[in-house]
Order: structure tokens, then C-alpha cells, then sequence
């Protein structure tokens, strides 16, 4: 059973979710239920780590200043080269 519900946004973001949903070959309202979708199942589910990843929580040590973003750029920078 579907029901009909109204929202009140914005002209250009409904415009813009209109092309997008377009290009994905998706009615808006079928992207607008399946975001909801999604963020209502994360709450449903679970979120414990899994003991694989806790063992592996402390096993480096960083310094304070260590900034992850700009490691990872050098990497990949190096990688395409």
C-alpha cells in the first residue's frame, strides 16, 4: 500500500533531484523512499564492531598531528603516476 505524502522543499533542490532521478531512470518518489528506506534500516541494525576489527584496534600508534587525508593523497598520487 502506497500512501501520499507532501514535502516542502526547496524549488532548485527538487529541480535538481528531478534531473537526477532522470539520469538513473528512477521516479523521485522511488529515490525519496528507498533514502528513507536506508536511513531507517541503519537503526534498525546492529552496529557492534566485529571482534576481527577490535583486535585490530591499537595495533598502530599515530602521532597527534598525523593527517590521514594528506597521506592518502601522496598515495595515490604516487599510484597514478
Amino acid at each position: 500500500m502506497t500512501t501520499k505524502l507532501t514535502l516542502t522543499i526547496d524549488d532548485s533542490v527538487i529541480s535538481i533531484a528531478k534531473k537526477y532521478a532522470k539520469q538513473k531512470g528512477k521516479s523521485l518518489s522511488d529515490i525519496v523512499e528507498n533514502y528513507l528506506m536506508s536511513l531507517t534500516s541503519k537503526e534498525n541494525k546492529d552496529e557492534s564492531i566485529s571482534p576481527r576489527i577490535l583486535k585490530l584496534m591499537g595495533a598502530i600508534e599515530l602521532p597527534d598531528n598525523f593527517d590521514y587525508k594528506k597521506e592518502l593523497t601522496k598515495g595515490l598520487a604516487k599510484k597514478y603516476k
